[in-house]
């Protein structure tokens, strides 16, 4: 099935994205694995024929935003996010109604109709600069509060309001304090995503994205890592630095993430099957707010 799919790109002139929380083995079988901020900067640049986006739905939105003139599919339709789904379009605007001095800062994870409705977008590797580099006093921004919390602590100057209050990523939210002591018992460094709780990014040793945990990691050191986000992260340490030492939790698992199976992967590049389509004019302003993104990143 590993050759058919090599086959199936290079006849369908297919460039295959993948998260890294994606099973290894959809992983290896892509051209680009990357966190949020990198596979939308990538699909940006793709000129291939078509693009499968090896993630959930968001993801696959993002990429169909960027290069509106490619087909994009995502292998299963149904891959969503339950922390995208927690904001709505309705939400904004009664927020923007009440803080109309606020800028609106959309979580790269949430839907393509929510991301059009703001003013810029972010991901966990750069949500404290593009807030810093914001003027407003106030920032509105969803849809994860824990990474929220995070942004405040770093920018105590600002003042943000979480959109919605209770906004999380189920997998993240399932880190405790317990699993930073049982941890900390057993030795080792604990790098943990912002999407964490904030009591256990508190105590954990640094706080960084998954694409700054590949970064972090290659500095050296051949001190264990607790890997505090969903376990793939550590596998694609290993595969990236097989001398060193990444513990994960067995339990944090994102169900959607682990949809799409080598079956599925090769279904979409034989048929194109699930094609993202998306309203103009949504995609417009959608692109206007991921764009300045970008541009901070810049």
């Amino acid at each position: 099935m590993e050759k058919e799919i090599r086959a199936l790109k290079a006849e369908k002139n297919a460039v295959v994205m993948a998260h890294n929380y994606q099973p290894p083995e959809i992983q290896a079988l892509a051209d680009v694995v990357g966190d949020s901020l990198e596979l939308a900067v990538k699909a940006k640049e793709i000129a291939a024929d078509l693009i499968v986006v090896c993630g959930v739905r968001f993801m696959a939105e993002t990429a169909k935003v960027l290069n509106p003139g490619r087909k994009v599919v995502i292998p299963v339709e149904d891959a969503g996010c339950p922390l995208a789904d927690f904001l709505t379009p309705a939400m904004i605007r009664e927020a923007r109604r009440r803080h109309p001095d606020a800028a609106v800062v959309v979580y790269v994870n949430s839907t393509a109709e929510s991301k059009a409705l703001a003013d810029i977008t972010c991901t966990s590797a750069n949500a404290v600069r593009v807030v810093q580099s914001l003027p407003n006093d106030t920032i509105l921004f969803g849809p994860d509060a824990n990474l929220a919390a995070y942004v405040q602590r770093e920018l105590p100057e600002k003042t943000i309001i979480p959109l919605p209050p209770g906004g999380h990523c189920y997998v993240h939210a399932g880190f405790t304090l317990a699993d930073v002591e049982a941890a900390k018992r057993k030795g080792g460094t604990i790098v943990c995503h912002p999407e964490c709780p904030p009591e256990v990014q508190e105590r954990a040793d640094r706080i960084a994205s998954t694409g700054g945990m590949v970064r972090d990691a290659a500095a050296g050191g051949d001190e264990p890592w607790w890997v505090f986000t969903e376990r793939e992260m550590a596998s694609r340490l290993r595969v990236l630095y097989p001398g060193r030492v990444f513990y994960e939790k067995p339990e944090a698992v994102c169900a959607d993430m682990k949809k799409i199976s080598l079956p599925d992967l090769r279904r979409a590049l034989e048929s194109g099957e699930h094609e993202v389509i998306l309203p103009p004019d949504v995609m417009d302003r959608a692109r206007r707010a991921i764009e300045r993104m970008i541009a901070v990143g810049a």
